[in-house]
């Protein structure tokens, strides 16, 4: 039964990993819009006119620079311009790896601890829900980090001048080349962050569909339990966990993609540094940075993977 969660949750989240990964690319590329400004505390050159950058002093300023950027479809536009169509499946080997091994092993976990926790009769309470999606959350990601460093650097490459992209030919090569060229540690940067956000997804994506798809039932009865009712708990467990993670995932991004150049500070000391940069140089609405993205993500895949994992389980049913 343990082993079966882990097959049916993984096969969902491949499937819905690899569907909307494109928009995942365009939320990473928002994300990192003005990072350079964030990591090297330069201010922008200001839209008011005024002294040129040149004369500008060399520290945090006390204002987000005013600067427009550019929204999901012109990222779009630009992915298709400069890199085609098949831009948008940068990196997609990593997502299916990140799948096979984060969200695998917290929807197998998830399922396992519904199993062992519920009460008599089949119930399992909300704060169950939670507790179980923070653990399964934290575990699947502290599993998957690699795959999900090597994600956000595949999907970042293409907004890189050509001399200074990294290149990773697939997943396998981005994962063998951080270990050689700056360690096996390093294949766990951004680790606490990681699994800090797969904790808030986590518990806010399963516990938020099973709470509502059991409200639908109980409204309307066991006969409703179809395509419509999955399909209506899974949105909204996908707007939710969009709401809660986007901040974690501005942070984890540029954590995540910095390049430390040899013999210079990083340009991030942390996650706190991360965010402390980010807010002064760009706003506190930095942090919602991709955030239309994320909801226009989020709604889809885990629309899908739920859709997925109820038919997956009802192909499984007699296994």
């Amino acid at each position: 039964m343990g082993l079966k969660g882990f097959v049916e949750g993984g096969i969902a989240s491949i499937v819905a990993g690899c569907s909307t990964h494109p928009l995942d690319l365009i939320k990473v590329r928002m994300q990192l819009q003005g990072e350079s400004a964030s990591a090297a505390l330069r201010p922008a050159i200001p839209v008011y006119g005024g002294p040129s950058a040149a004369a500008l002093p060399q520290q945090i300023p006390s204002f987000p620079p005013l600067l427009r950027r550019p929204g999901p479809v012109a990222v779009c536009g630009q992915i298709l311009r400069a890199e085609g169509p098949v831009g948008f499946f940068s990196g997609v080997s990593a997502t299916v790896l990140r799948q096979s091994l984060y969200s695998t092993t917290r929807m197998g976990l998830y399922d396992m601890f519904k199993t062992r926790w519920s009460e008599e009769g089949g119930t399992f309470p909300l704060h169950r829900k939670v507790t179980a999606g923070l653990i399964s959350g934290a575990i699947g990601a502290a599993v998957g980090n690699p795959a999900d460093v090597a994600m956000v650097r595949m999907q970042a490459d293409g907004r890189l001048p050509p001399e200074q992209r990294r290149n990773y030919r697939s997943v396998v090569d981005a994962v063998g080349r951080m270990a050689r060229e700056e360690g096996v540690g390093k294949l766990w940067r951004g680790a606490g962050l990681t699994v800090n956000r797969a904790m808030i997804v986590t518990a806010a994506q399963l516990a938020t569909y099973d709470q509502a798809k059991e409200a639908i039932l109980r409204r309307r009865g066991a006969k409703a339990d179809g395509l419509g009712t999955h399909v209506a708990a899974s949105f909204t467990a996908g707007l939710v966990a969009a709401v809660a993670s986007n901040p974690v995932d501005v942070i984890k991004t540029r954590v995540m993609n910095m390049k430390v150049e040899e013999g210079a500070p990083p340009p991030y000391a942390g996650a706190l540094d991360c965010a402390v940069k980010t807010a002064r140089t760009e706003g506190v609405a930095a942090f919602y940075k991709g955030f239309l993205p994320t909801v226009i993500r989020q709604g889809p895949f885990t629309v899908i993977l739920f859709v997925t994992l109820e038919q997956v389980r009802k192909l499984l049913k007699d296994f």
